[in-house]
């Protein structure tokens, strides 16, 4: 697995501009958002989000290789990664899907997933003059020895890596 701890410390490193902002942190969880205004109309920028496996950074895959990666965006869909013949990992799961407006999945992201937590993801989008507004929010909460102090900075700059690779692929075609 590439998304290790010490990714996530070195990626503490990295100045990252972007209006992200860890919004609250309890030992029993925490809550992130991003906001950015993209170049392209909500309908456009639909089709680049669940089209996950072109923009996403492969450095925090399980498999290295962002195109393995998929969002089924239906309720009940899969953001999955797949592994090799009949290996994979589910990522999240899609809750709640309405076109150009908003995808949620619940899940817990990257190392996440080995505690007792619960993740909901959420993108939302509204039109924003020519443009979209984009939220991302990601709020984790449950059990994870040594409480959320840490991780939660790391996992929101990690969350707005994907969403600058989104913009940049929605709006140059390359992430």
């Amino acid at each position: 697995m590439k998304l290790s701890r010490t990714l996530f410390i070195a990626l503490a490193c990295i100045s990252i501009s972007a209006a992200a902002e860890v919004i609250e942190v309890r030992d029993n969880g925490f809550l992130m958002r991003n906001d950015v205004v993209l170049n392209a109309n909500p309908d456009k920028v639909w089709s680049a989000l669940v089209r996950v496996g072109r923009w996403w950074d492969p450095e925090h895959t399980y498999s290295g290789d962002a195109r393995r990666m998929s969002i089924d965006a239906r309720p009940g869909g899969c953001f999955c990664e797949q592994l090799g013949y009949r290996g994979g990992i589910q990522h999240a799961e899609v809750v709640y899907a309405a076109p150009a407006k908003v995808l949620r999945l619940v899940g817990s992201l990257g190392p996440l997933q080995q505690d007792g937590v619960a993740g909901s993801l959420t993108w939302s989008l509204a039109a924003e003059g020519a443009g979209t507004k984009l939220t991302q929010t990601y709020s984790v909460g449950g059990y994870r020895q040594g409480g959320f102090a840490e991780m939660a900075p790391l996992v929101d700059q990690v969350m707005t890596i994907q969403v600058q690779r989104l913009q940049r692929f929605i709006e140059t075609g390359n992430p």
